[in-house]
């Protein structure tokens, strides 16, 4: 069986409250411990002054195949989220066609298994061809392999058929993903967020209220049936302290963030770039204080990216017909270490639990640690590399990233699934 031995590591593993400089030994594609002595071993990986943790997870993740193949590629996505640290992603069903049949999921499992950078898991469709108005068939697809629901790229927006959505999964234990947007308060061809800053360029804007606004609903259908919301993308402060009041009164809502909505703010739309058009869009700098406050006090439990690729030439139109979205599994992790860990918001374990645990046990998979017998999924980061992004380097076969020319200190270094070094700088 072969063996690999990271040695002198600072291993920080929150499912087990870890952060210490020790070893870890990898056997047959398992964890076999930490504390391992020198000695005779298949392959042996310095991880002096690096940050070894279990593999990272994002559980936002859009792969475009199949249908969209310009945007991106299982393969190109898959690799895009190795260079970017994770071992594990969830892919959303927006595709053409939407992943609502057994045979599509099988599809997504075949091609992720062919291209072999990472692990994928299947997010499936609420609601037949995601258009709202029947509920897809939830066992089957459970039957299938896949770990959670969701329409998104719109919401459920049927409060009916939400509930018996939520009636329905909760039987298999399998939460819903929803993108919380009241569509009436949207549908004028918002572009960017609703405030002084849209009212300024002429630009059509999207309110707060309308992601508050399902977010309550959301809340009050789940705790009636008892099912699982997961709110994506949460971006504003009324939003936030809607799930926090809800987690204190034993709701078992969570939520997840992306790096832009704690980082970015509708100020960046003043350049009329479309890479800062996304949905939901860019808010205030008070909603993004309150994202981190919600960060910090744990009420916003998962950081994903929302990794949503589009090619060039369809970013490159006006900003009131260019899709909303930007990749982003190359810059989680250094967004997260240059706005959270270094101004001290979260120290490096509250940050990998968010990346690692936390989204698994959300999605009911077994990733996310390094205990014996776990899975060898591992992410090796170094904490002190400089650099500068520059998409065009991007594993991802798009490029829609606000982030080029930024200077960053930390990224991964080596991504090993199963075992096996998939990506390494």
């Amino acid at each position: 069986m072969p063996t690999t031995l990271i040695q002198n590591g600072r291993v920080i593993d929150p499912s087990q409250d870890v952060d210490r400089v020790t070893n870890v030994l990898l056997r047959d594609g398992k964890v076999v411990g930490f504390d391992a002595p020198a000695g005779q071993y298949d392959e042996m990986i310095d991880a002096t002054n690096k940050i070894v943790t279990p593999g990272l997870i994002d559980m936002h993740v859009h792969l475009r195949e199949p249908g969209r193949e310009e945007d991106e590629t299982i393969a190109t996505g898959t690799a895009s989220a190795a260079a970017g640290g994770f071992t594990s992603i969830a892919c959303i069903p927006n595709t053409l066609p939407p992943i609502d049949t057994q045979a599509t999921v099988e599809f997504i499992q075949h091609q992720a298994a062919r291209a072999g950078h990472c692990n994928v898991f299947v997010v499936a469709c609420v609601s037949k061809n995601r258009e709202g108005k029947e509920l897809a068939e939830i066992g089957q697809l459970v039957e299938a392999g896949a770990v959670a629901f969701s329409d998104d790229g719109a919401p459920v927006y049927d409060a009916e058929l939400m509930r018996r959505a939520l009636e329905y999964t909760s039987m298999f234990g399998k939460p819903i993903l929803n993108h919380a947007e009241v569509m009436e308060l949207t549908r004028g061809g918002g572009m960017m967020h609703e405030g002084r800053v849209s009212l300024l360029l002429g630009l059509p804007g999207m309110p707060a209220a309308a992601e508050d606004v399902m977010i309550g609903r959301d809340i009050a259908l789940m705790d009636v049936t008892g099912g699982h919301v997961h709110v994506m993308h949460i971006s504003t402060a009324g939003g936030v302290e809607l799930v926090r009041q809800a987690k204190a009164a034993g709701s078992r809502v969570t939520t997840e963030i992306c790096p832009h909505h704690f980082t970015l703010t509708d100020d960046c739309l003043r350049t009329f770039d479309s890479n800062y058009k996304m949905s939901p869009p860019l808010r205030s700098r008070l909603d993004v204080e309150a994202c981190i406050e919600g960060l910090i006090d744990d009420t916003i439990e998962v950081i994903c990216t929302d990794h949503a690729p589009h090619a060039l030439e369809k970013k490159m139109q006006e900003i009131d017909v260019a899709p909303f979205g930007i990749v982003g599994l190359e810059t989680c992790l250094p967004l997260t270490i240059s706005q959270l860990i270094e101004p001290g918001h979260l120290t490096w374990s509250q940050a990998i639990k968010k990346l690692t645990i936390n989204p698994a046990r959300i999605l009911g998979v077994e990733k996310g640690t390094l205990k014996p017998g776990a899975d060898a999924d591992v992410t090796i980061i170094d904490p002190n590399l400089e650099w500068v992004c520059d998409p065009q380097t991007f594993k991802s076969k798009s490029k829609n990233s606000p982030f080029a020319g930024w200077e960053f200190t930390g990224r991964a270094v080596m991504t090993i699934v199963a075992g096996r070094v998939r990506f390494q700088l």
